[in-house]
């Protein structure tokens, strides 16, 4: 506790602050913004020396080493490739100047039979001004209803594709059935169709509804 009232006496705290939208040109990650293909900002944490941004289609960190070092890495996790699990929110103690929102990003693996959790994983623990809290709280719920959506979309993405390989092991199983090349032919071009109409359908990109709902409450 006295270390870290000492650093901010000092100026050396790396304490979050959440900037206001009116703001978001002045930051660096406004410059990574794919705002030519609907890429928004919704919610940004900037300390001394990262960013941290919450975009309608990505989470972005720009992950620097230390307050007196200008050096970034640019960091970037769509939410069609990572899932946010384990979200859970700090409030701040009598003596504590910060309250924290940790989380986690597993990353996704596609395989031709199934969807599931690849050891890609990255946990994030971020301080922010403790009196920031009601934006802070509303940045959890927004993201723990994004990460229960993508965990349903990839659950019923596997479900699909289950179904799709029963169907297709059973007709293979079934010897009294004589598929001719024309008929293999229009169940492989109908499979790939169902399946590109299952992954746009469960695979979702932009979360500003969530966002919008969340964060203007």
């Amino acid at each position: 506790m006295f270390k870290r009232l000492a650093s901010d006496a000092l100026g050396l705290s790396d304490i979050g602050q959440i900037i206001s939208p009116s703001d978001y040109g002045s930051v660096d990650s406004d410059d990574y913004i794919f705002s030519e293909d609907g890429e928004k900002i919704f919610f940004l944490i900037k300390s001394k020396s990262d960013e941290y941004c919450f975009t309608n289609q990505s989470f972005i960190h720009l992950d620097g080493t230390s307050a007196m070092n200008k050096k970034r890495t640019l960091k970037r996790y769509s939410y069609k490739d990572y899932i946010f699990t384990n979200v859970r929110l700090e409030t701040a103690g009598n003596l504590d100047l910060d309250a924290e929102i940790k989380f986690r990003l597993n990353g996704l693996r596609a395989s031709s039979s199934k969807l599931g959790i690849s050891s890609d994983e990255k946990n994030f623990s971020i301080d922010v001004d403790k009196n920031q809290i009601e934006l802070l709280k509303d940045l959890y719920k927004s993201l723990t209803k994004l990460g229960t959506i993508q965990k349903e979309n990839a659950l019923f993405l596997n479900y699909a594709q289950e179904s799709l390989n029963l169907t297709s092991n059973t007709l293979k199983g079934n010897s009294k059935t004589e598929v001719t090349l024309d008929a293999f032919k229009a169940i492989n071009e109908y499979a790939f169709a169902w399946n590109q109409d299952n992954y746009k359908k469960y695979s979702q990109s932009d979360f500003s509804e969530v966002f919008q709902k969340y964060l203007n409450a």
